[in-house]
């Protein structure tokens, strides 16, 4: 019988279920450039093969309803798929981020190696269905390291659930009785869930319009200017 030599792993690959430090995870990580793959709670989960209808549609639509958000106001950043150092046993990479730079308040920094560090101000997963682990150990994580708003859209069971953080706990974030969602660490940041569940863009963005005309976002505008420098 003929015999191969193998040739030794100088990396060993991240593999779901494997549970890792964050530095060991970020080593593996490295020499897997075409992975996505994510640490939470000390445990990795290497992500799928994205779909579009259930995944990549429904990321694009939330990305279009941040998108005029982060362009009018100042001190606003926002990432897409973008690693973030929580703590020692987390290291998701969120769908999206809306996060406050650090000189204008915010709690997350960007690091030398261009990570962001720390807990962004909201942050925006897409899921399947309301099993999925957005729901329970991410969410736990994401509550112990001071995320104060979450947003989780479960695609197959055509819901959006957003969460703030409030003694010590999420909490259910309701809708106002014009049916619009209104964030409380953005103000003038508004979301027509039902009509964003539906497909109508259009309405989403005209009901977020109406948020960044609103008297809220223009003292909020004002107030990071103000900081600006400060």
């Amino acid at each position: 019988m003929t015999t191969f030599p193998r040739t030794p792993l100088t990396v060993p690959p991240l593999e779901n279920g494997d549970r890792l430090s964050r530095d060991e995870f970020e080593r593996r990580y490295a020499a897997m450039p075409d992975t996505k793959a994510e640490l939470i709670e000390g445990v990795v989960y290497v992500a799928s093969p994205v779909r579009l209808g259930s995944h990549g549609r429904p990321h694009s639509q939330m990305m279009a309803w941040v998108s005029p958000y982060w362009v009018t106001t100042l001190g606003v950043d926002v990432g897409i798929d973008s690693t973030v150092r929580l703590d020692s046993g987390n290291e998701p990479q969120p769908d999206i981020l809306i996060r406050l730079e650090q000189g204008y308040g915010g709690k997350s920094r960007l690091t030398a190696d261009d990570y962001v560090e720390g807990s962004p101000e909201l942050v925006i997963e897409i899921a399947a269905s309301t099993a999925t682990f957005d729901l329970y150990e991410k969410k736990t994580a994401y509550g112990r390291n001071g995320i104060q708003e979450y947003i989780v859209w479960q695609v197959f069971d055509r819901k959006i659930d957003w969460f703030y953080w409030d003694n010590d706990r999420y909490v259910d974030l309701e809708p106002g009785e014009d049916g619009l969602c209104r964030s409380r660490v953005f103000p003038g940041l508004w979301l027509d869930r039902e009509a964003m569940v539906q497909g109508n863009l259009a309405q989403v963005v005209a009901r977020l319009n109406q948020g960044l005309q609103s008297t809220e976002h223009q003292t909020f505008v004002e107030k990071l200017q103000s900081t600006q420098g400060a």
